[in-house]
């Protein structure tokens, strides 16, 4: 059933707005897909925080045109479902590359990030980038480490002291006096 004018320019706006939120974007080929599988893949992408649309490719084109990933446009090409990372860069790799895992007939085609155009071989390396409070973690490590080493430092003289100590005395108690 055609989408009347109204509906066009709604879904354009919509994309629109979505698209200029976004952290990145995932195209995945999903013909053959049954009604139950595309249900199951939408209902991962929400609990992801990934908005997931089939969208015409020529109102895709318009939608994202303006936006950061007007880069996209050129590669829209044959039945694609979009994935927006509303959360997270990696959060929309991650749902369609577990996603496809076990439906071979998701086959992911790009991933746009940081206003540019990555082949879907990349889409693993952009799956297994840090989410916010993981990569927060790992900055926190990188912190806190030239502190911890200042400690053990600092506290490393005594503790040699005293296991030099009892080292002595094992000695003498094993000797016997």
């Amino acid at each position: 059933m055609p989408l009347r004018l109204e509906d066009k320019q709604a879904l354009v706006a919509e994309v629109q707005a979505v698209a200029h939120a976004a952290h990145s974007v995932v195209a995945a080929e999903y013909r053959g897909l049954t009604v139950t599988q595309i249900t199951g893949l939408r209902a991962k992408a929400r609990e992801s925080g990934v908005w997931l649309r089939v969208v015409k490719n020529t109102l895709a084109r318009r939608a994202v045109s303006g936006t950061p990933y007007e880069c996209i446009g050129p590669s829209l090409k044959g039945p694609l479902i979009l994935a927006f990372s509303r959360t997270d860069p990696g959060a929309a790799a991650r749902v369609v590359r577990d996603f496809a895992r076990g439906n071979e007939r998701l086959v992911p085609r790009f991933v746009a990030l940081g206003g540019r155009t990555w082949p879907a071989s990349d889409l693993e390396r952009v799956a297994s980038l840090p989410t916010r409070n993981e990569a927060l973690a790992l900055l926190l490590g990188v912190c806190k480490a030239p502190v911890v080493r200042l400690v053990r430092t600092l506290a490393e003289p005594q503790a040699k002291l005293v296991r030099t100590v009892a080292a002595v005395k094992d000695a003498r108690v094993a000797a016997g006096g």
